[in-house]
């Protein structure tokens, strides 16, 4: 397993010597499962690269995913490496305005659409130039069907390589206050990182230890992909996909993954779930079983690495978490590095505030002379989709400028305080960084959201 590197290459590894073994299942939302083992897989991501090959598209053509996820647009991921192209994901719910933008720069001409929050608007936005195939949760109008491309099609014989140099996929920011960039990785990125952040989320273990990993954050994003997808692709581990919202509780029970990624926002919604079952006051006085029937309820029973990202954690839930026997740990990544960046690993226990050092050996980070966060990763990006002189702004010297302002302590742990221009001048001169500021109020219940102006 050496020699494997990209994607591909562990594709066609697991599905030649672990066929049995069930890679994906699908929640149908009613407490039954779908579940699809490496044969099954196999089979049906070379189907779909033979339909994508009978479109006729040039070579390396950019092909959209616009859907949440699901087991289907793991395999359809899978068939547009298989077949030679260029993956452009979508986020569900984004903008008809910015989705057109997406289409328009990457010449997409075949678009897979799932659950993509769009469908109300979805008559507004419809374009002939792009043929349309409905994937798990499409309740649209579609030329193609993934189930009867399965019946119709016969499997894709060959297992082409893929390219260190080749471009794997174009992941774009979802254009809140701007137009969004294409982030541009090649099949490099997944090749130089993963095997070091399975092994050091403990994802990748003993010949024979299968992780389970529970997927419901938008693979559009990196960190998803990168975490999850490719870390489960890398170590054979099983991968469960979530129906929504509705049905996510028991579904995370039912699976008790050892690995979880989630955001802050559910870490609360999570505490406050166990607040209003068992007060405060209680929760004191509970010895390490009751704690550890919590963690059942929060699906995180047998989780042995814990994470979170995205955003600063409120210092007081990071705290409650610890304190219930819950080691969340931070971590920091951006869409340009592979997601790749800094956390806190091994045995080491985390502390509130910092997002730890950097993973392994793949990544280095320093700070600019204005503090600014510097990282130079083997994953980092090729750049940004049609924008040279974007590029040029955040990759110099083969260091990406983040955005981020922050501070090293003296044992190498990463403090992000701010972005680089946030902070701004009273009418008296004074200068105010919001960041810290902000913290402050974070742990007040009464208070959800707070922002300084």
């Amino acid at each position: 397993m050496n020699q494997l590197k990209t994607p591909l290459d562990f594709f066609y590894y697991w599905e030649a010597t672990a066929r049995d073994d069930i890679f994906l299942r699908q929640s149908l939302g009613n407490g039954q499962w779908r579940e699809f083992t490496w044969a099954e897989v196999g089979d049906r991501v070379r189907r779909l690269a033979s339909f994508i090959h009978s479109r006729n598209l040039p070579s390396k053509s950019k092909i959209a995913l616009w859907s949440a996820n699901s087991a289907d647009w793991l395999m359809v991921d899978l068939a547009i490496m298989l077949s030679g192209h260029v993956s452009v994901p979508l986020f569900p719910n984004q903008s008809v305005k910015t989705a057109n933008f997406v289409l328009s720069e990457c010449d997409v001409s075949l678009m897979f659409v799932g659950n993509c929050g769009q469908e109300e608007k979805f008559t507004e936005w419809s374009r002939d130039d792009v043929a349309l195939v409905a994937m798990h949760g499409c309740s649209v109008e579609t030329q193609f069907e993934i189930e009867q491309i399965a019946e119709s099609y016969e499997p894709e014989p060959s297992s082409p390589e893929r390219t260190m140099d080749d471009l794997m996929t174009i992941v774009y920011s979802s254009g809140t206050t701007s137009l969004p960039k294409g982030v541009m990785h090649l099949f490099s990125a997944p090749a130089q990182v993963t095997p070091t952040i399975a092994q050091e989320f403990k994802i990748s273990r003993e010949q024979g230890y299968r992780a389970r990993l529970f997927s419901f954050l938008p693979l559009a994003h990196m960190a998803e992909r990168a975490l999850v997808e490719f870390t489960g692709l890398y170590s054979n581990a099983c991968i469960s996909f979530s129906a929504g919202l509705e049905s996510f509780n028991d579904e995370i029970v039912n699976v008790q993954p050892t690995f979880f990624f989630a955001v802050p926002r559910l870490w609360d919604k999570f505490k406050t779930a166990i607040d209003s079952k068992i007060p405060p006051a209680e929760q004191d006085k509970m010895g390490v079983e009751q704690k550890q029937k919590v963690r059942y309820m929060l699906g995180l029973s047998q989780a042995d690495m814990i994470l979170s990202s995205s955003a600063p954690l409120q210092p007081k839930v990071h705290e409650w978490y610890l304190k219930m026997g819950i080691v969340l740990r931070e971590v920091y990544g951006m869409t340009e590095t592979f997601a790749t960046g800094t956390g806190c690993f091994g045995d080491e226990m985390p502390e509130s505030g910092n997002v730890g050092k950097p993973i392994g050996d793949i990544v280095d980070v320093k700070l600019s002379e204005e503090n600014e966060v510097l990282m130079r990763s083997d994953s980092m990006m090729q750049g940004y989709y049609n924008a040279a002189e974007k590029t040029s702004e955040v990759l110099k010297d083969g260091w990406f400028y983040t955005g981020d302002c922050g501070i090293i302590d003296e044992k190498g742990n990463l403090t992000i305080t701010g972005r680089k221009g946030e902070e701004f001048k009273t009418a008296k001169g004074k200068f105010i960084h919001p960041v810290p500021l902000e913290k402050q109020f974070s742990g007040l219940p009464e208070i959800d959201q707070f922002i300084a102006i």
